[in-house]
């Protein structure tokens, strides 16, 4: 792993770095040291792992203790996008201008990305779990849309994880996956969400094998979700991390 840039503000140090071909940033407690739990966070498809969204999340967690870490998912960010990458998209936009299931196109693409997101996030969780600042204890996830679909695979091939805040996606390609998901989960829906049909949303909260689950249903579109519920994440992983 090597660290590229080093800034601090507000409480807040923030890390770019690289891992073989990843590229990543970390967001720790300024003047952090010592063991403390840690949460992956997953961006949406076609964002990055500095989109606004992320970066303010990912600092509002860093500020009450835990250390984040977010990548640029496969084809995506500062990574090259790949010929088939560019065809499946292709095809989906084309298939969303038709008419067509959005469910089943949006899985077709995260099937695609799936395999290597996962491989991503297992090295860059064991080396960021290496450094001073960070150490081996316990690890969340945090995923909406596309980070729900790339994080639902990671969460269920990876026992480091022992919670999760996941949602804005439907079961197509992702029930196998979730019925091996045992971990506490929040899971957020949007009543309205243009782009996911609310019974498949609920079709995935109802395929997780988690014990304790709870499902945070919120009026409005898929990027409508209230700020409230980044406070809402922040309570669920302190309860289940610390």
């Amino acid at each position: 792993m090597r660290f590229t840039s080093r800034t601090s503000s507000d409480g807040v140090t923030e890390q770019f770095f690289t891992l073989d071909e990843i590229p990543g940033v970390l967001w720790t407690p300024e003047g952090a040291c010592g063991t403390r739990p840690l949460i992956l966070l997953g961006h949406g498809g076609r964002q990055h792992k500095t989109a606004p969204g992320t970066v303010s999340r990912a600092r509002r967690y860093a500020a009450e203790g835990f250390a984040v870490v977010a990548i640029d998912a496969p084809n995506h960010g500062d990574r090259p996008e790949d010929e088939e990458f560019g065809r499946i998209a292709g095809e989906m936009r084309a298939g969303m201008a038709a008419g067509e299931n959005p469910g089943a196109l949006v899985a077709g693409m995260h099937s695609h990305l799936a395999g290597q997101a996962v491989a991503d996030w297992q090295a860059v969780l064991t080396e960021v779990q290496r450094l001073d600042q960070v150490g081996v204890g316990p690890v969340g996830y945090c995923g909406m849309s596309m980070g729900c679909g790339l994080g639902i695979p990671l969460i269920a091939a990876e026992p480091r994880i022992r919670a999760a805040v996941l949602g804005l996606l439907g079961v197509y390609g992702l029930a196998e996956g979730a019925a091996r998901i045992t971990v506490p989960v929040q899971f957020l829906v949007q009543w309205d969400d243009q782009m996911v049909p609310r019974d498949q949303s609920l079709a995935l909260f109802d395929a997780l094998a988690s014990d304790e689950k709870t499902l945070h249903a919120n009026p409005g579109k898929h990027g409508d979700v209230p700020s409230f519920e980044v406070d809402s994440s922040l309570r669920f992983f302190a309860r289940h991390l610390s």
